[in-house]
């Protein structure tokens, strides 16, 4: 197989390349409002993982669909990236993935075909990982390389997870370090060394398979994966749709390492840059965080962890079960006093 670094292939990685939630709100806005079906129990009302459609009194289907182009150089290491991510958002709204499609473009007469069975590969073992089961796919000639799943799941129609629903008092619990974006930044422009390139991409292809386990065993009021539009991206939509004012503090935030290093050169992807203007009307910093520490929270993230709001007695245990199975999560915040909507980072 000829070897090409695919993150040179492309002008934006992973979840950065995705179209920013201020002109996808925008371009959403205009849309006509449609029929509600009542079976239809989550949809495009809210900004939620992905879409349940009931099927009868105990099922449910889990409808998500996600690509990006190459967030890494080695092909393997992206399929099984990109199947991870597209799987994340069935995890997220406590469902079970049972069938996957693929959705490849690729610029087959001007690369090594293998590259492209390698993607597959990858992506073909993470599904196999997550007991579901690839059934086919579509695909396209395309100059520059994509890929990603449409994934179906399962779940009963009453043990949906959303991202409304978060209740004061509740504390925050995210399963995954933060820093993605400006990390991969870096490694497109070489930067990172092997040991750095080996831990991203170890995150990234992580399943939330066990987090979402643990998950099913508590009472969770509203969950999320942190993804494109980063950490503040998405309280904030948990903070909207939950009609409450969220409270993180910074040093609770598990990041990368060499991020901050890395951002202060200024290696930081313009999704992220996009996402924090997003979020500056709603967002508010204590003095002392920096412009470096806002960029951060707001970095764009590719297969991120789950954000979970749960109360505050089962937090700690829930800390020890994630734990237990290796999982590095932490309590960053909590449902606080404040203006509804709003975050505060302290």
């Amino acid at each position: 197989m000829t070897q090409v670094k695919l993150t040179t292939l492309t002008t934006k990685g992973g979840c950065g390349c995705k179209i920013g939630p201020s002109d996808l709100r925008e371009v959403l806005h205009n849309l006509p409002e449609r029929k509600k079906d009542p079976n239809l129990l989550v949809g495009l009302d809210t900004g939620d993982d992905a879409g349940v459609y009931k099927l009868t009194d105990d099922l449910a289907i889990v409808q998500t669909l996600d690509f990006f182009t190459p967030i890494v150089d080695d092909p393997y290491d992206f399929g099984q990236v990109a199947a991870a991510n597209a799987l994340s958002d069935v995890y997220a709204m406590g469902g079970t993935p049972i069938t996957a499609l693929n959705i490849v473009a690729f610029p087959i007469f001007n690369l090594d075909k293998d590259i492209l069975t390698e993607i597959l590969k990858g992506a073909s073992d993470k599904v196999q990982e997550a007991g579901c089961n690839l059934v086919g796919g579509h695909s396209i000639d395309d100059q520059e390389p994509k890929f990603g799943l449409s994934v179906t799941g399962t779940i009963h129609p009453d043990r949906i997870r959303t991202n409304a629903g978060a209740k004061p008092g509740d504390k925050l619990i995210l399963t995954k370090p933060i820093g993605v974006g400006i990390s991969t930044t870096a490694l497109k422009r070489g930067l990172l060394s092997k040991k750095e390139i080996e831990r991203v991409t170890r995150v990234m292809a992580t399943l939330n398979k066990e987090a979402a386990e643990v998950m099913n065993d508590y009472e969770v009021h509203a969950c999320t994966d942190v993804t494109g539009f980063g950490l503040l991206g998405h309280l904030s939509e948990m903070a909207a749709e939950s009609h409450q004012a969220l409270t993180i503090y910074r040093d609770d935030v598990p990041v990368l390492s060499r991020v901050r290093e890395l951002a202060e050169e200024g290696v930081v992807p313009g999704g992220s840059k996009n996402n924090l203007k997003h979020v500056q009307d709603v967002v508010h910093f204590a003095d002392r965080l920096d412009d470096i520490d806002q960029i951060i929270l707001a970095d764009a993230v590719t297969s991120g962890g789950l954000l979970m709001s749960v109360p505050e007695e089962e937090a700690d245990r829930m800390i020890e079960a994630l734990e237990a199975k290796g999982i590095d999560a932490h309590i960053i915040g909590d449902v606080s006093d404040g203006e509804a909507g709003h975050i505060y980072v302290k």
